[in-house]
């Protein structure tokens, strides 16, 4: 529930002045004891609490989904498996499962209605990037913002890259998901003058250490506007990037 919001009902009627207050008593955060979600969230940076879906017990999703979309009737949730998934849909009919970017999202229907704003370029190394640069592309168009989709377009064939340049270029921001050396970010970053996120991919062969040699090409490229997410954070820069958008939009 928006603080704002609140005042408006109570300006205009709509609600008891101790409504309100019980309203307000669960915020800034209300204490489950297991977690402590943070209403407030939104107010302070315009998008509301994210659940991380991964190692939670059933009793601790379904609640905090409960709470969740009681106060805001939107929730976002990442690294979802696809039995939280079924066992969340019990209770909440309209829950949106995403298979490859383990996204689980309850819009309401005014958040659906929702005209999405701006451009952010989502692109990929290989086929192999896509369950991440989908986490980082669902996460962003949850947040309002147009994602432009443009897979494996790697460096082994920069042909591919550079026919979908004009594209890159046309966005607000752009996001590069690459593995093995990752150098994707490094090398659209060169060529494009907005800012690239860029997210390293636990791709590879042996030597890539589980992402640590493509998030460390990343963190090293000679290439200006480029930033860098820990391995696999597609949700973080998906982030980032409608925070980019945002401020574009707006200028």
């Amino acid at each position: 529930m928006d603080i704002h919001k609140i005042l408006e009902q109570v300006k205009n009627n709509e609600i008891e002045l101790k409504e309100a207050e019980e309203l307000l008593k669960k915020m800034p955060y209300e204490d489950l004891g297991f977690a402590k979600l943070d209403h407030h969230r939104s107010l302070r940076s315009g998008f509301g609490e994210v659940v991380y879906c991964q190692g939670k017990s059933n009793e601790q999703l379904l609640r905090i989904y409960e709470r969740l979309y009681e106060q805001d009737r939107n929730v976002l949730g990442t690294r979802a498996s696809r039995e939280q998934y079924e066992l969340v849909k019990k209770y909440f009919p309209k829950v949106q499962y995403d298979s490859v970017s383990r996204i689980l999202s309850i819009r309401s229907k005014e958040q659906e209605e929702y005209q999405l704003i701006g451009c952010i370029a989502v692109c990929t190394g290989g086929t192999s990037d896509i369950p991440v640069a989908e986490e980082a592309a669902q996460t962003a168009e949850f947040f309002g913002s147009q994602v432009l989709r443009i897979y494996d377009v790697g460096i082994a064939g920069l042909h591919r890259l550079l026919s979908k340049l004009d594209e890159i270029r046309s966005a607000n921001c752009i996001i590069a998901v690459a593995g093995m050396e990752g150098a994707l970010g490094g090398v659209i970053a060169g060529l494009v003058d907005k800012p690239v996120i860029a997210v390293p991919t636990s791709i590879g062969y042996g030597a890539n250490f589980g992402g640590v040699s493509a998030l460390l090409t990343m963190l090293n490229s000679c290439a200006e506007g480029l930033s860098v997410v820990n391995i696999d954070n597609g949700f973080g820069a998906g982030y980032l990037a409608t925070q980019i958008n945002r401020l574009a939009c707006n200028k």
